[in-house]
């Protein structure tokens, strides 16, 4: 009887063990399969001037958006950071993740203007394929004017000649990705996009929160819930409301909040943030304070 029980035991563990392999090889493929689409997204016949105005906006924008400083440079407290491609640490769980070279020396290089505005935008690489980790959905909500700025400021940067090796997900990056629990960036194409006009307002602030991919880290609401699979986890930004003006602007640029509380940048990249300009922030702490 024993011997018996024994042999349903051991069959049963085999089921479940072959059913776990089985699950875990579709998670597998469903991965390279998302990895490895090539959605049809069209390329825009686009030709950035470079103006003197265009660059230096661009420089702006990429130094004052936490991600594309934190991501892509390899040292980012450099002044100016060069987007020379780095280790992405705060996914490090999940894999190898490299962010690429984006300056002339890497595969921007290899881009046409278009094709780096699909990349940023709609998240579909120049080979067609899906861009694996990048926050073009909220990139997608860049005016045309801002993604032009940014293209020529990239093309100014000074040349790194560095590969930036490919992704290396572990098993938990590919049940993520497998299981659509973190999907490739692919967007729908976009065009013809307008932003709110620049200035102390709660509209544009709203929208410097968009691109700066604050919701990623600290939820869809701002409120410490909803957050990215992957993101490092930030506290409800509701706790503005009871601050000043004064005291948001100086938490950013100093890294130490109203409380005394010391803020890690590895984890908040305020250094990034706190280089975007007063009117900037003032829009931001206006957005953040009229949330209920």
């Amino acid at each position: 009887m024993l011997a018996r029980v024994l042999r349903i035991v051991g069959f049963g563990v085999l089921a479940l063990v072959a059913v776990v392999v089985l699950a875990l090889g579709g998670v597998y493929l469903n991965a390279q399969r998302l990895l490895g689409q090539r959605p049809d997204n069209p390329v825009a016949q686009l030709a950035v001037q470079g103006t003197p105005e265009q660059v230096e906006r661009g420089r702006y924008l990429v130094t004052a958006i936490p991600g594309c400083v934190s991501c892509h440079a390899s040292n980012p407290t450099a002044v100016p950071p060069t987007l020379d491609g780095a280790l992405m640490h705060d996914i490090a769980a999940f894999g190898e993740f490299y962010a690429p070279n984006l300056t002339p020396g890497g595969r921007l290089r290899d881009y046409t203007d278009g094709e780096l505005e699909r990349a940023i935008r709609e998240g579909v690489g120049r080979d067609g394929r899906a861009l694996a980790i990048m926050p073009s959905e909220n990139f997608r909500k860049m005016p045309d004017e801002d993604v032009e700025a940014i293209i020529a400021y990239l093309r100014t940067q000074p040349s790194v000649e560095r590969a930036t090796p490919p992704l290396r997900p572990n098993l938990l990056g590919y049940v993520l990705i497998g299981t659509g629990l973190a999907a490739p960036s692919v967007q729908p194409p976009v065009s013809g996009v307008a932003a709110p006009a620049r200035g102390v307002s709660a509209e544009y602030g709203n929208y410097l929160t968009q691109i700066g991919d604050c919701r990623a880290c600290h939820g869809a609401q701002l409120d410490a819930k909803d957050r990215a699979t992957g993101a490092p986890p930030g506290p409800s930004l509701r706790v503005v409301k009871g601050w000043t003006e004064a005291e948001f602007i100086a938490t950013l640029r100093s890294g130490v909040d109203p409380t005394g509380h010391v803020v890690d940048p590895r984890v908040m990249p305020w250094p990034q943030v706190g280089r975007a300009s007063d009117d900037d922030l003032k829009a931001v702490y206006a957005y953040l304070a009229s949330l209920p």
